[in-house]
Order: C-alpha cells, then structure tokens, then sequence
C-alpha cells in the first residue's frame, strides 16, 4: 500500500512541475527579480514583419541588454508554418493557451509588456514604429515607473 501511495504521489509531482508552463516560469522569474515579462507572438518562417521584429529588435545586444539588466523576462510564442520548423506537440499546445490568452485576434507579430502579474502595460500590433533605442527606452521608461 505503501508503494502504491508513493507511486500516486510521484506522478501527481512529475505532472504538476510540467503542468507549470514558461508563462507561469517568467511570472515567477519577473516577481522574484522585480522585472516585466515582453512576450512576442510571431510566425517565424512566414510572417515579414515578425522577421524584421526579431532581426532589428530582439536579436540585437541593445535588446539583449534589457534582458542582462533585470528589465524583463522575454517570451517567444512561435507559430511557423514549415513542417521543418515546428515546435514540440507541448510547446505548441502552450503557445496556443497563452494566444488564447493574450493574442485571441491572431495577430502577427504582437508584441505585450506586462506586469507579474500578466496584467498589459503596453502592446505593439505589428512591427513597431519607433527606433529600437526608442522601444527600448519605452520599455526602461514603463518598468522605472511601476512600482514593482
């Protein structure tokens, strides 16, 4: 009976720790290090100006640094349309619920500030319009002004 009950309660463990989704981890990480979470939801291989986001903005040191100075936790929700370059069944499945969540108009790419809390700061519909060093300084601007 002992066994039994053990073995009960490891798998109830083993499918709440991956129940736990990167959302919730990025709320966790945001609370804990006083830090807003940007997530971005764009179709990699299809969508230009997803393309152009990620190529201009995010893949850059100056974008990378809001990251390394505790300004946010950043959260890529993906939707590629190549067989080739599909997620995991879990991870589309996660990245589904958070759209469900926070993108339920499908648009590509859309791009939300929020609090720990996953409260919406600030969202940006399509590739924004400002500089990188200006959307940077928008977001550095938002996070000094909460009061986290």
């Amino acid at each position: 009976m002992k066994t039994i009950f053990s073995a009960i309660l490891m798998v109830a463990f083993a499918v709440g720790i991956h129940a736990q989704s990167r959302l919730e981890n990025a709320k966790k990480q945001a609370l804990e290090k006083k830090e807003l979470i940007l997530l971005n939801f764009s179709g990699s291989d299809w969508c230009i100006p997803c393309i152009k986001l990620h190529k201009n903005i995010i893949e850059t040191e100056e974008f990378k640094k809001l990251e390394s100075d505790h300004v946010i936790v950043y959260l890529n929700a993906d939707f590629p349309r190549n067989k080739k370059n599909q997620p995991s069944a879990d991870l589309k499945k996660e990245n589904a619920s958070i759209a469900d969540q926070y993108n339920p108009k499908g648009i590509f790419p859309y791009t939300i500030l929020m609090d720990q809390n996953g409260k919406i700061l600030k969202s940006w519909e399509g590739l924004p319009s400002e500089s990188i060093t200006a959307f940077i300084k928008e977001i550095r601007d938002i996070k000094d002004n909460q009061k986290l």
